[in-house]
């Protein structure tokens, strides 16, 4: 909904002004290849909900187009017959009442453009799709519901969304502007996290699809880059996260035609298998991609890694999730035990909700905090051993307290009367 799919390996930064952003935040990015703005998120509520986009041989990304396995061309054909033409050129134009300053995120299906707000004097980010999209009127009535639905959230950790419509033609959403940068840039820069870390991030995370999912939408596209990240509140708080792009594109591009059948698109990094498979998608989905976020957060990279997309697929659809404590041996069994309840290939096999399993993770995380030393050292380590003191034959006097010294003897002043 938010930003264009952007890359995840972007060093997130808000340019200057009249300076394209290297790739991250909530805005979009324009680091090399990995989202692209208004991307479709990996696969969708239907078989066949994808968007045309990615050329480049290599593991699909939010925007890149991947063949589902049987389909011809498996990896090798990602170039959509043709591509939406962007709108280009229009720093310093009004559009709707917002002044584009400067173009800051661009991608296959959106630009994204610093705005000021010319009623409120506000700076905002501001979302231009292809001209194209507007043309389609399944998609464009789509569009219009979802961003409603969108910006009736009003959550602490979902990027607010001001406004939604059509002007001369285009398609546009209006947002919060984040001065900042997002979750894989932090992750760039600090990871792995402790395990408190994680845990404190992935409530916030967890909070606001928990909050969307209860409004029906699903995000579809749970990924670092997605995730903006803000100055907290004090040193307790130092980030405040928010969650960005709901993909308002992603289902619209399925029920509108727009995308070609036995594709899949997304990050496929964090994509459920039931987004793989093409079958019909609820909050348990985004459950999957955050708990692929997790493991990341902890370990330093998503669960999968593999040479290919489709072996990539294969993983997400058939392979067990590898254990946590390999990457990790000071995390406990019980923490690897419940992320990997979160990447279970069911979706009934998850957890209830996104804040049931990050619950699951702090009281984990807390018994492990708690454990004896015996238990710290269960990986293989050497168990605590308690000494007797050399030389002790029984049970001895109790030490004699020293009188103190006259210098530190307590000053004693009779009662003045």
């Amino acid at each position: 909904m938010i930003p264009p799919d952007r890359p995840d390996d972007a060093n997130p930064r808000h340019p200057e002004p009249g300076e394209a952003e290297p790739g991250g935040t909530e805005h979009g990015g324009t680091e090399p290849r990995r989202a692209e703005p208004g991307d479709a998120s990996p696969g969708g509520t239907e078989p066949g909900d994808a968007k045309p986009g990615g050329t480049e041989p290599r593991r699909a990304e939010s925007g890149d187009s991947t063949h589902l396995p049987g389909t011809e061309s498996a990896r090798a054909r990602r170039e959509p017959e043709s591509s939406p033409s962007l709108p280009s050129g229009m720093v310093g134009r009004q559009v709707a009442g917002y002044r584009l300053e400067a173009e800051i995120g661009r991608g296959g299906m959106a630009v994204v453009y610093r705005a000021k707000d010319l009623r409120l004097g506000r700076t905002v980010a501001v979302k231009l799709l292809a001209p194209e999209l507007a043309r389609n009127e399944v998609f464009r009535q789509r569009f219009m519901h979802e961003s409603e639905a969108a910006a009736a959230i009003d959550h602490p950790h979902i990027i607010p969304v001001f406004q939604a419509g059509e002007a001369d033609g285009i398609l546009f959403i209006a947002m919060r502007y984040v001065q900042g940068g997002d979750l894989r840039g932090l992750m760039n820069r600090g990871g792995p996290f402790a395990a408190e870390r994680a845990a404190r991030l992935a409530l916030q995370i967890a909070s606001a699809l928990d909050a969307a999912h209860d409004r029906d939408l699903v995000h579809r596209d749970v990924k670092p880059g997605n995730v903006l990240v803000a100055a907290g509140t004090d040193s307790e708080h130092p980030e405040h996260l928010y969650l960005a792009d709901f993909g308002l594109t992603k289902k619209s591009l399925s029920l509108s035609g727009l995308t070609s059948v036995g594709q899949i698109v997304g990050t496929l990094d964090y994509a459920a298998p039931e987004q793989i498979s093409g079958r019909p998608l609820d909050g348990r989905c985004d459950q999957y991609g955050l708990g692929c976020v997790v493991f990341e957060m902890l370990a330093g990279a998503p669960p999968f890694r593999r040479e290919s997309d489709l072996a990539l697929l294969w993983a997400h659809l058939n392979d067990p999730p590898p254990t946590l404590r390999d990457h990790r041996p000071d995390l406990s069994a019980a923490v690897d035990a419940v992320v990997a309840r979160s990447l279970a290939k069911a979706p009934e096999q998850r957890y209830a909700d996104c804040l049931q399993f990050v619950a699951e993770l702090r009281a984990a995380i807390a018994a492990g905090a708690g454990a004896g030393p015996g238990e710290a050292w269960r990986s293989g380590g050497p168990a605590t051993q308690v000494v007797p003191v050399v030389g002790s034959a029984g049970p001895t006097e109790p030490p004699v307290v020293p009188e103190p010294p006259p210098w530190a003897a307590p000053v004693v002043r009779p009662p003045q009367h």
